[in-house]
């Protein structure tokens, strides 16, 4: 039996940052992740600047891994009609590739202990948990953070509600070369039954990824058919293909993808990132609400331990109304901006009025991000 103050499910952007947050400030941390450091994950590896406050506090140096500095926004809708703005706050382009790994080992450095297996099981019993791996090891902690991603085994096992429904979407993801295209830049780009997010990464490749519907993808045997008879039918996305070379010899990713609504406690586990609640990627706002969720978890966790008359109860009811204070109105629009962008006469119109008012673009991007993050 291992013994901590906060054990950490899930060695994403969230429970890397939490560990991180946790064990700089005293908290003995154990983090489990079944992959090892590392590795690729479905993301659109666009981080807005809002969160780099927040990182900087922490000690963070997210300049020295040489992100993309991307100011420019671009849309078109499915028949290629384009509009474009300045991001007023801008942000980084950076692979989940390096920025995982780099904030693995900034954990490892603060003092997190990172086991590499699977978790089969959380009990909680008199206070405490017991967090069971399938090799055998047992974690008994104070404390649990859910950090495990959109959709996992865990959420079966916790017996979460979103998790009975069939998913209606996956989520591919892609490098590739590409010379001619802007490094300033995000592109989102509709087509029929999803939409598709260009933009530069620190290492020169662009990364390609786009969100369709299952019944959208399910006509093609295989995602470079669906690139080839759907993607190809927006022009904008035909020309970057048409122009840029794959990295990897198959896409990197696939993954399913759930937007119901979710809980942020769970069996009194803390739920972070994309296991709390999910934003729409044309937001490009996930990367940031995930390590944002990460700050306010352990914000509350190290409230108990100065302050241990608070009750776990108090905990959880902090947690959950400083997230939905952050979140909930973001996610709200982000299902709307979806509704709206994925009906093809509501996008021209969308777009038409964007033309003849563009100040509405920016106010749009504003009401899916947040003011910088406070250390």
């Amino acid at each position: 039996m291992r013994n901590a103050d906060v054990a950490i499910i899930g060695g994403g952007l969230a429970g890397l940052t939490a560990a991180i947050h946790l064990a700089y400030s005293g908290l003995s941390v154990i983090l489990i992740e079944k992959k090892e450091f590392p590795f690729h994950k479905v993301c659109g590896e666009y981080l807005s600047r809002e969160i780099l406050p927040y990182l900087n506090a922490l000690d963070l140096d997210i300049f020295s891994l040489k992100p993309k500095q991307i100011q420019r926004l671009k849309f078109s809708t499915s028949n290629g009609n384009t509009v474009s703005s300045k991001l007023k706050m801008g942000g980084f382009g950076v692979s989940r590739y390096t920025l995982d790994n780099y904030l693995y080992e900034k954990a490892v450095e603060r003092g997190t202990k990172v086991i590499q297996d699977t978790v089969t099981g959380v009990e909680y019993y008199n206070d405490n948990f017991i967090v069971e791996c399938s090799e055998g090891v047992e974690v008994k902690a104070r404390f649990v953070l859910g950090a495990y991603g959109k959709r996992s085994l865990m959420d079966k096992k916790l017996t979460r509600s979103f998790i009975q429904k069939k998913s209606g979407w996956l989520a591919v993801k892609a490098h590739y070369r590409c010379s001619e295209f802007d490094d300033s830049l995000v592109s989102l780009n509709n087509f029929k039954g999803g939409y598709c997010g260009l933009s530069r990464v620190e290492n020169g490749n662009v990364n390609v990824c786009y969100l369709a519907t299952y019944d959208s993808f399910k006509k093609y045997k295989n995602p470079d058919g669906y690139k080839e008879n759907v993607l190809y039918t927006n022009p904008v996305l035909k020309s970057f293909f048409e122009n840029a070379q794959p990295v990897f010899e198959k896409e990197l990713t696939i993954a399913q993808v759930s937007f119901e609504k979710k809980s942020q406690v769970e069996n009194h586990i803390l739920m972070l990132g994309d296991a709390a609640g999910l934003i729409h990627p044309l937001c490009g706002n996930g990367m940031a609400m995930a390590i944002h969720s990460a700050k306010i978890a352990s914000e509350v966790i190290l409230d108990y331990y100065k302050m241990e008359k608070r009750s776990r109860k108090y905990i959880e009811a902090s947690y959950k109304m400083k997230w939905d204070k952050l979140f909930k109105n973001r996610i709200i629009t982000g299902n709307l901006l979806q509704k709206i962008l994925l009906n093809p006469m509501l996008a021209e119109a969308s777009q038409n009025m964007i033309r003849k008012m563009p100040f509405l673009l920016p106010e749009i991007i504003k009401r899916t991000h947040g003011k910088p993050v406070a250390a």
